[in-house]
Order: structure tokens, then C-alpha cells, then sequence
């Protein structure tokens, strides 16, 4: 699925990038609105505690969501990867990615391994889903190795 500035789309300048959908962080924005004001809505104490905490997990997860938009990136110079830290980017000579396979929930659920210079991202490990990616890790391998053989021998 490649769609301009969308999850799983096509970037500008031939680069490929990845992240939630936006539709989910768009859902996320709207019940954190719809919990502000049924902050006014309520009457008692503890009601008004456990809604204020609801708005402020869910404000606080949507905008961490929309902050990691793009949360990967890839052109012919590498890929960039986007956490809470900031962005992080690498050449295609430093990385390496798999797809492995993790059992949750009672299903196979495939993930995009990416194994970096341990001294840029904690562990030199990250791990990225479908949630993150938008699209299926294994169709997002496939074009990252398909950009990757590209790129001409040094």
C-alpha cells in the first residue's frame, strides 16, 4: 500500500516511508476531545479523576503517535528511523533487517527486526510491527530489500 503521506506511502524524492495509520491517531485525537468535555460534564470527584485520567492517556498516546509520523524512512542513502529520542538515520552498509516471527494473543504475529550500530539506539535492536509500520512488515521488508538491490556495487 503506497499512498503519499499516508501509512505504508511513497514519500517525496522516490523515498518510501511507514508509520500508523493516520485514521487510528486521527480516532485517538477525537476520544481525547470527547473525554475534555465530558470533563464538564461531570458531577462528583472521583468521576471527574478517572475521566481527567482517561483524556490525559489517551491525549498523551495520540501525541506521541502523531510526533513518530514517519516513524520509517527509506531512499537510496539508507533508512531513518524515528523514536522518541529523535531520528536516527543509518546507511544501507550498517543495517540489517529480518522478519521474525513472535507468538501473541495465540497468533503468529511477523515483525521488522532491525539491527543497527548499538551505540546510536539502545540494544542496536528495534523492532517495528504492523502498528508502526501501517502495513505488513513483511510487504515492508520486500520494498526495503528491493531498494536496497538497487543501489549500484561500490
Amino acid at each position: 500500500m503506497q499512498q503519499a503521506d499516508e501509512a505504508g506511502g511513497a514519500g517525496t524524492g522516490g523515498g518510501l516511508r511507514w508509520s500508523t495509520s493516520p485514521a487510528l491517531i486521527g480516532i485517538g485525537w477525537v476520544l481525547a476531545c470527547a473525554l475534555g468535555l465530558t470533563l464538564l460534564l461531570t458531577g462528583n470527584a472521583v468521576d471527574t479523576t478517572f475521566v481527567a485520567a482517561g483524556a490525559l492517556l489517551v491525549a498523551s498516546a495520540s501525541g506521541c503517535l502523531s510526533y513518530l509520523r514517519p516513524r520509517l524512512r527509506a531512499d537510496s542513502a539508507g533508512i531513518t528511523v524515528r523514536t522518541l529520542g529523535g531520528q536516527h538515520s543509518w546507511s544501507w552498509e550498517r543495517v540489517s533487517l529480518r522478519i521474525s516471527r513472535t507468538r501473541r494473543l495465540g497468533r503468529d504475529t511477523p515483525v521488522l527486526e532491525l539491527d543497527v550500530p548499538e551505540g546510536d539506539v539502545l540494544g542496536g535492536l528495534l523492532v517495528l510491527g504492523r502498528f508502526d509500520l501501517g502495513t505488513e512488515p513483511t510487504e515492508v521488508a520486500e520494498q526495503l530489500e528491493r531498494l536496497r538491490r538497487q543501489l549500484p556495487p561500490e
